[in-house]
């Protein structure tokens, strides 16, 4: 069933064009990708199908009763209303049953029947909106996306960016709209959450449109992917990685379309010197034109190409290290770190090799970070021991970059920091993708992925034997990306990481340290094993059958984020959504189950005659009694669920 049409979009922004005649069409089921580099008008193009914008020329038909839902990229608490947790609609309908409900108790209505047909409707509309079930589903999504009740009692004026995301997408997926429209929805997102929203997503009924730069992702979660370059639209079946070996074998193509035109326009041209020797100028002249015509398409074929492959080109390369690659840079010894009561790790020993690539990945709130800072020296009251090479350079670049002077030009930035010509620095920032007037802009009217490339940029020339980098993806478009993951699996120098981008950590890192508890700490290969020990460590906690008099003390010691002691029902945070997850996957399976045996029962009921056989009427019984066990299990996943709730409070 189509959804939606867009028609020819256009739209320009102070004269210049984002969306040229671009055209779509989105179908039931289907689950799309939009990816393109920064500022290429995704999100233009997704608040114009949203009705927030309007297109220039184009139309946008959406099809009768087919409900939108819009996550976008950042949250206000405008955005969120009074009731952060409730939907208007969801609100308003549950305030007019509310309302009649008063009006049938006190006997104020003027038509009884007019009423009772108003309340009617009234708890009908409620309940399409599943505003029954809306608490129960609300509660599961915020656990899956990494949040308790308990998080959202404080003031929502207290609440992170990350949180009110979490929220605004909670609230979103929950009203089950026929198509979501989500910008960057796995921004603030821990693993976790991530794998929990693409296990949604995965199995969600309508259709969904999703910018993203995350590759793994999209692989796990779409089947179609839509690229955005040069103001136009192409669309690939398939996810990210059919995606990437359909773009290779289109630059294949094009790469040979190019090498034949400059064999035919060389031979073309020596034909063309034979006409005029042999002073046949009509046909030289004939020939002139044929050639003329070679070379246009060439150049076309040649800006087509430009035009596809003009990611950003990083150039890392330090300064050529002659000494032992496997020179311990930085060991060390039994570190750990609290603030307060909340101890993030203790007892962590590795060692950094020269050339080595050093990741550290868990949960939000681990210590990550904090690991990453007490290793530049910038906290200092920790347990155990740090010992660094002597003479050994770091560079670092956080999540935030700071500049000394705001109003100085990208040129002028670059420039001050090297010892390079103009026409160098040109040509290197040109590589980090700041081309023509674009080395003029001033550092304050940078977006974010602006002023990481610039920073980075200058970072580089510094040559440090260490790079330091904090969530070094998180402002960069997937071309860039993978620009990056390529020049750093060349760098050699040593790195340590924090990344949440699961594709960058398995491209790049040749080591990690995969954070369980604080007192599970592992050293692994690669992302995947980390994963998987993650997984098991949090199954054999559910596994363990805790006396009621100690359990309280055994879980503390393996909670990934200690909270409040709530009694011996307290559990991990990460114990809790993976429960909550299997539980939802089970109820939604019983759910379905159940829809499809009753109407198989109802249809063979029908067809039941006096010469229905006797064999029939036992698979219709056994079929009842199959119908009664799978209703028998699904009250009982409910009902685990509301004392859950009960556990909570």
């Amino acid at each position: 069933m189509q959804l939606l049409l867009a028609q020819n979009i256009s739209k320009i922004y102070h004269g210049r064009t984002v969306l040229d005649s671009v055209s779509l069409t989105i179908n039931d089921g289907d689950r799309i990708a939009l990816i393109g580099s920064n500022g290429a008008g995704k999100t233009t193009l997704l608040k114009i199908i949203n009705g927030i914008e309007q297109p220039d020329v184009g139309s946008i038909v959406i099809s009768r009763g087919v409900i939108t839902g819009y996550l976008a990229q950042n949250i206000s608490l405008q955005d969120l209303g009074n009731n952060p947790l409730m939907s208007r609609e969801l609100i308003d309908a549950q305030a007019k049953i509310k309302t009649l409900e008063s009006i049938l108790a006190h006997k104020t209505y003027s038509d009884e029947k007019e009423c009772l047909s108003e309340y009617a409707l009234a708890t009908a509309e409620f309940e399409s909106l599943g505003g029954y079930d809306y608490e129960y589903r609300m509660k599961d999504a915020l656990a899956g996306l990494g949040l308790e009740s308990s998080d959202l009692t404080r003031s929502m004026d207290t609440w992170s960016g990350g949180e009110k995301m979490r929220v605004g997408l909670a609230r979103l997926i929950v009203t089950r709209p026929d198509l979501l429209l989500l910008d960057e929805p796995t921004n603030h997102l821990d693993t976790d959450a991530m794998e929990w929203l693409e296990d949604f997503l995965s199995h969600y009924k309508g259709a969904v449109l999703i910018i993203s730069h995350d590759r793994r992702f999209i692989d796990r979660t779409c089947n179609r992917v839509l690229e955005l370059s040069a103001s136009k639209l192409k669309s690939f079946p398939g996810n990210y990685s059919d995606y990437v070996m359909q773009k290779k074998a289109i630059e294949e193509t094009l790469s040979r379309s190019i090498e034949n035109l400059e064999k035919e326009i060389e031979r073309q041209k020596g034909v063309t010197q034979t006409m005029l020797s042999h002073r046949k100028m009509s046909s030289y002249h004939a020939r002139e034109k044929v050639v003329d015509k070679l070379y246009n398409k060439l150049a076309l074929e040649k800006q087509k190409a430009a035009r596809d492959n003009r990611a950003l080109s990083f150039s890392l390369m330090p300064q050529e290290r002659i000494g032992d690659p496997n020179r311990i840079i930085i060991q060390a010894d039994k570190i750990g770190l609290a603030f307060g009561e909340k101890r993030l790790f203790k007892n962590l020993s590795f060692t950094l090799k020269a050339q080595e690539k050093l990741f550290f990945a868990g949960p939000n709130g681990c210590g990550k970070t904090s690991l990453l800072q007490l290793l530049l020296g910038k906290i200092s009251d920790f347990d155990g021991h740090v010992y660094i090479s002597a003479n050994a350079e770091f560079g670092y670049m956080g999540q935030f970059v700071p500049f000394a002077d705001e109003k100085r030009t990208v040129f002028d930035e670059c420039y001050s920091r090297t010892e390079m010509t103009e026409t160098q620095v040109r040509s290197l920032l040109a590589r980090f993708g700041f081309w023509d007037v674009d080395v003029f802009k001033s550092i304050d009217v940078l977006s974010g992925g602006e002023r990481s490339r610039l920073y980075l940029c200058c970072l580089l020339q510094e040559k440090p034997d260490v790079l330091f980098l904090d969530e070094p993806t998180n402002h960069l478009d997937i071309a860039s990306r993978e620009v990056l993951e390529q020049a750093l699996s060349e760098y050699n120098g040593a790195i340590v990481a924090v990344s949440h981008d699961r594709y960058f950590i398995n491209k790049c890192a040749n080591h990690l340290i995969g954070f369980l508890d604080p007192d599970n700490i592992g050293y692994y290969s690669d992302f995947e094993r980390y994963r998987i020990s993650y997984r098991n460590f949090v199954e054999s906690i559910d596994n363990k059958k805790v006396d009621s008099k100690t359990d309280s003390s055994i879980l503390a010691s393996h909670q990934v984020t200690p909270q409040t002691d709530r009694g011996p029902n307290t559990k991990n945070k990460a114990l809790r959504r993976k429960e909550n997850a299997k539980r939802i996957n089970r109820i939604r399976e019983l759910e379905q189950l159940i829809e499809s045996l009753e109407q198989e029962q109802a249809d063979a009921q029908n067809q039941f005659t006096k010469d229905t056989s006797p064999d029939e009427y036992i698979v219709f019984a056994n079929k009842g009694e199959q119908l009664d066990a799978f209703i028998e299990e699904y009250l009982l996943l409910i009902s685990e669920d509301e004392n859950e709730s009960e556990d909570d409070i």
